[in-house]
This record gives C-alpha cells, sequence and structure tokens, in this order.
C-alpha cells in the first residue's frame, strides 16, 4: 500500500454495536512502513461494564469513570484518522463500533477498511484458524496482553510486517484493493456465494457453526435482499448477530412472491430458525366458540385444526391471552358487559356500567338475549373467511421472469405447489400436516386473493381426490 495505513483495535462493553459502547480506543499510523503517530484514549462508555468483559479486557468502572466520552474525542478522533484505511481484524465490528458512536453523537463516518481476517482467508486458503489469536502463533509473534487495545493495534501491525516479507507488494496492494471492490461481506462467508445468488424470487436460509438454522427469509430479489442484511448490521442487533454467525447460505427460487411467502412460513416452523420470530410459533391455536344455545362465548384451545374445523371458530390467536384481549376490546367498542361475556367476576352490575361503558345487561337494562345477540355478531367479525370454492383451489402465479407455478389450497391450507396444473390433480385428500390450517398461511392467502394482486393470478378449480400419497 502506497499511502498510510491506521491499525487500529477497539475495546468494547459487549459485542452489540447498537447498545454496547466503546471503552478503548489504540490506532498506529504507518507510513512508508514506520509508525509516525499513535492515538489511545480510554473512554467513559455512560454505562456498566460487565465484570466478565473487565475481566477480559482489564478495564472496569473506575478507570473509565474520569475518562472523556465518545462524543468528546469524536472530533479529535476523526481528524487523527484522516482519510487513512483503516486496518482491522475482523473489521466489521471494529468500524460498526466506530459508526455508531459516530451517529449517536450526532456526526456521519466512513472509512476505506481492510480486515485482516479476510485477509488471512485470502493468503493461506490452506489454513482452517484464522482468528487473531491463531494468526499471532502461526507467525511466531509475541502478544504480551491480548484484548488490550494498544496491544492488539501492535500486533495487527507485527503480522501486517509479516506478510510484507512472505508476500509481494503486489500481491498484498492486490488482496487489498480486492476487498474496496467486493461487496462488504462477512470475513467468513466466500464473495462467490453470494454473487451465485439470483436476482430473482425466493427463499434464502442462513446457517452457522453444525448448519444450525440462523434465519429464513424471502424477497423478490434474492441477491439484494441477502445483501441487505451486511448492509445494515451495523446498525441493527439482530443483523450485526447474523454476520457474525452465517457460515453458509442456501436458496430455494420461486417463481413470484407468493410462492415465496407460503414457502417461507412452512420452512420457518419446520426448522424453527433462532432469530426469526415473526411466524415461527406453530403451537396450539386459541379461539372463541360460541355453543348452540350458550349464553357467552367459551375459549377453545387445540393443538391442530383443519380448515373446515377453524372457520367455524370466531377468531384465532396464538395465546389465550390474545383472545382475551381481542374480545376485552370488542366488549369496549360495543358497551358490551364483560361479565356477562365470562371476562370479569362477581355479582350485580358490573364497573363498566357505572362509568356507562356497558349498556347495563348486568344490572337488566338489556336483556341477556339482546347481550348475547350483539355480542355474537360483533364476534363473527372475527370469524376465519368462508371458503367460496366448492372444491381445492388450484392459484397460478407467473413471476417475473415469466416461470409459472401452481399452488393448491383447501379451506385455507396449502397442500402443495407445483410447476404444473396437471401434477396438482393427483393429490390426494391430506392425512398429514399439510392439512392443518395455519394463521400465517391464511393471511398470506387473504392478503393476495383479496389484494390488487389478484388480478395477476389464475384461479381453477379442482375436484377433491382420494389415492395416492400427498407429493412432497
Amino acid at each position: 500500500m502506497h499511502g498510510p495505513l491506521i491499525f487500529l483495535d477497539l475495546e468494547t462493553t459487549g459485542i452489540r454495536t447498537t447498545r454496547d459502547r466503546i471503552t478503548e480506543i489504540a490506532a498506529l499510523r504507518l507510513e512508508q512502513g514506520v509508525v509516525t503517530a499513535r492515538w489511545h484514549r480510554l473512554i467513559n462508555p455512560e454505562m456498566r461494564i460487565p465484570a466478565p468483559i473487565s475481566e477480559l479486557t482489564g478495564i472496569h468502572d473506575a478507570m473509565v469513570e474520569d475518562a472523556p466520552t465518545f462524543s468528546e474525542i469524536a472530533s479529535e478522533l476523526s481528524k487523527w484518522l484522516a482519510d487513512a484505511p483503516l486496518v482491522a481484524h475482523n473489521a466489521r465490528f471494529d468500524y460498526g463500533f466506530l459508526r455508531n458512536a459516530y451517529r449517536r453523537a450526532g456526526r456521519d463516518f466512513s472509512a476505506e477498511v481492510i480486515c485482516t481476517l479476510r485477509l488471512s482467508r485470502r493468503l493461506a486458503p490452506q489454513h482452517r484458524e484464522h482468528n487473531l489469536a491463531a494468526l499471532l502463533e502461526r507467525h511466531g509473534i509475541a502478544s504480551a496482553t491480548r484484548h488490550h487495545a494498544m496491544a492488539d493495534a501492535e500486533a495487527l501491525l507485527a503480522l501486517w510486517q509479516c506478510w510484507q516479507r512472505e508476500h509481494s507488494a503486489a500481491r498484498l496492494e492486490e488482496e487489498a484493493q480486492r476487498q474496496c471492490r467486493l461487496p462488504s461481506l462477512p470475513a467468513h462467508l466466500d464473495p462467490g456465494m453470494i454473487q451465485a445468488l439470483p436476482q430473482t424470487p425466493g427463499v434464502y436460509l442462513m446457517h452457522g457453526e453444525n448448519d444450525l438454522p440462523l434465519y429464513i427469509g424471502k424477497s423478490v430479489n434474492l441477491r439484494a435482499r441477502v445483501m441487505s442484511h451486511f448492509q445494515a448490521d451495523h446498525r441493527e442487533e439482530r443483523e450485526m448477530r447474523l454476520a457474525q454467525q452465517v457460515r453458509r447460505i442456501d436458496w430455494q427460487e420461486t417463481a413470484g412472491d407468493l410462492g415465496a411467502q407460503l414457502l417461507e412460513a412452512r420452512l420457518v416452523k419446520e426448522r424453527q430458525p433462532i432469530l426469526n420470530r415473526r411466524l415461527r410459533r406453530a403451537g396450539r391455536l386459541t379461539g372463541w366458540s360460541w355453543p348452540q344455545g350458550a349464553s357467552r362465548p367459551e375459549l377453545r384451545r387445540a393443538h391442530a385444526l383443519t380448515g373446515r374445523e377453524a372457520e367455524e371458530m370466531m377468531g384465532l390467536f396464538r395465546s389465550a391471552r390474545d383472545a382475551k384481549e381481542a374480545l376485552r376490546q370488542i366488549a369496549a367498542d360495543q358497551r358490551l358487559c364483560l361479565r356477562l361475556l365470562g371476562l370479569e367476576a362477581g355479582r350485580g352490575a358490573c364497573f363498566a356500567s357505572q362509568l356507562g361503558r356497558c349498556r347495563g345487561a348486568c344490572r337488566g337494562v338489556e336483556s341477556p338475549t339482546e347481550h348475547a345477540a350483539r355480542a355474537r355478531e360483533a364476534l363473527s367479525r372475527l370469524q376465519i373467511h368462508h371458503w367460496p370454492w366448492e372444491g381445492r383451489l388450484a392459484i397460478g402465479e407467473r413471476g417475473p421472469t415469466d416461470a409459472q407455478a401452481w399452488h393448491l389450497v383447501d379451506h385455507w391450507c396449502h397442500l402443495a405447489s407445483t410447476y404444473s396444473l396437471a401434477g396438482l390433480n393427483e393429490i390426494a385428500e391430506p392425512d398429514d400436516a399439510r392439512g392443518r390450517f395455519d394463521v400465517d398461511t391464511y393471511r398470506i392467502l387473504r392478503r393476495f386473493l383479496d389484494g390488487e394482486s389478484a388480478e395477476r393470478l389464475t384461479l381453477v378449480t379442482l375436484p377433491r381426490q382420494t389415492g395416492p400419497a400427498p407429493l412432497a
């Protein structure tokens, strides 16, 4: 590299760039092979330093109590760093912390970054370990104290000087420039994997160590969506965790967005990725039913419901708490009596009636029959939409690349997807989990069938059949 380089290391209160804070910054300026300046500060993080972190770094609360905050040194650090590239190990970590610290200080920060972890993978692909401790040991570099910012910055400089002796200046320059040209990716991901991602609709699956499912997502442009995770990792905690842990990315293309959403909802429930929150829970469903002759609704819980059973329920929820909260809201809107609905204990007039929020069924102003009729009508608005087709429905979807797919649905249950309408005729009535009602699938189907995208769908009704086992 012809210009100056800044060898940088930070110590922090943790690994979350959006929540944790910087406690120490050390930097060395290298110009024409000579260290021309050093910059070192302890930083008051304006939060407590966890005991395990203090044990690791040697920095405890008392040491930084009188130290400047990052906002107080932000201008000085910017001038010192100037426009020189930053050299750091696992540079996304340090760079992410710096960008967030500057953002909290009300300033923008950007710099060219060279990651020695990524560089090591390129220079020595035959080795498996590329963490800083392994690199120092492999190159015979002594470091008196690890996890001290200046000691680690000096170790990085020593590593760079070893590489300068082992490799030509042209090779180091080429690899450094290659990092600048390629998308900003986690150091342990092969850039070729990202380049192989298609720019078409589908579902992507991110795996961690030992193929642990980390995250499943969908997009109409797989490559752009996956890249967006790594462009936001310095701003969002989940994205930083994903960038740190991801080791492999798989994908499945679909014809269009509907197929991608249906596939995502199924795979998330099947594989339970640890960073997915939405769509993940497939447990017991809870809903309201109103038995014939009953004066009030009853909660019903079920591990699984068929589509026909789900249509009989007045609203479906993930928990009894959610179901009761929905009924309370309806009672407030319609001035229904919580006591008659079974949501409030006691006798006589309810508390809401004293405030004019109940029409008085609990004190005889409104008859129980009238109250029950109003409550049943209001609650029925939450009922699962009635299946309007005589048989099963094949939904044809044509995507942006003109690929065609067909999705077989019966009473809001997604049974299968194929690229041939003829293949759907062979699918028998479901006798397994695919015939179970799923709230997320129901919402996806309603969104597409009732929304503007319905005009671009082809709907074909198919007769119900028995016979061969459902397709995989």
